[in-house]
């Protein structure tokens, strides 16, 4: 089994700067920073601020999102291990805001393609019944449920990311109706995919519902050749992902600057 060490290692070499950018629609660098521009915001990834002036760095990275682009918001991606210790403080003072912390999770796909039946519950991709617009509007409909409205991505935007292969929907199904879904994303030129966007709804939890949807990601990930699952995991999600298999190996806490 790879060891936590090794996962964080191949994490930092696979999935930081270029590995978080690849859907920006612009991306400028600036010393060790990459700032990128998505249609919902702006994003700041670096692999290391060693030997760099950060606040210089940080002040930069308003300038430019504030007056070269049109975009409300950046977030500024932090982790546990970065230098310096009192990264966050400094952003802080920069007038960014801290959102809550989250654990970096990762595992090897192959161990976690343990088939999980729950009975009563069927999993599957979104679109495999021929419905794929229904699957995507079910899907969101009980996510913004969980998570509160305006929080996650829109239908069209949905439907053009499945048309387009660059992610999977997957959905758990109870009686017809949508309690559990989660996405399967692919870093391209990496080992790794994510599994992003999992919920469930409230009265569904504790019967291993997430777990299984977990299970069929991590099989559909390793058809497709991926070695790593990761996902950026709040307190509900880590101790499912911990039973399945995946070790935390640091914390990620997004700092925003909104204009």
């Amino acid at each position: 089994m790879t060891s936590a060490h090794d996962l964080l290692e191949a994490y930092d070499r696979q999935l930081r700067r270029e590995g978080e950018v690849g859907r920006a629609t612009e991306v400028v660098e600036l010393g060790p920073l990459l700032l990128a521009t998505f249609d919902h915001g702006g994003f700041v990834t670096y692999a290391s601020l060693e030997g760099h002036d950060v606040d210089t760095l940080v002040s930069g990275a308003i300038v430019h999102f504030r007056d070269r682009t049109e975009v409300a918001t950046f977030e500024w991606k932090t982790r546990g291990h970065d230098w310096p210790d009192d990264l966050g403080e400094r952003l802080v003072a920069h007038a960014l805001v801290a959102e809550p912390a989250e654990t970096v999770m990762i595992g090897e796909a192959s161990a976690l393609a343990v088939p999980v039946d729950v009975p009563g519950v069927t999993v599957r991709r979104a679109g495999a019944t021929g419905d794929a617009r229904r699957d995507v509007e079910a899907m969101l409909a009980m996510q913004e449920s969980v998570f509160g409205r305006g929080r996650g991505p829109s239908v069209e935007s949905s439907l053009a990311t499945l048309e387009s292969g660059e992610a999977e929907l997957w959905l758990a199904e109870v009686d017809g109706t949508v309690v559990c879904a989660g996405r399967l994303q692919v870093v391209p030129g990496t080992d790794f995919a994510g599994i992003w966007g999992g919920s469930t709804l409230p009265e569904y939890r504790g019967r291993g519902i997430y777990r299984a949807l977990v299970s069929a990601r991590a099989r559909s990930a390793v058809d497709l050749g991926v070695r790593y699952l990761h996902s950026d995991s709040t307190d509900m999600s880590r101790p499912i992902l911990e039973r399945s298999g995946l070790l935390p190996v640091t914390t990620t806490t997004p700092y925003v600057w909104t204009r």
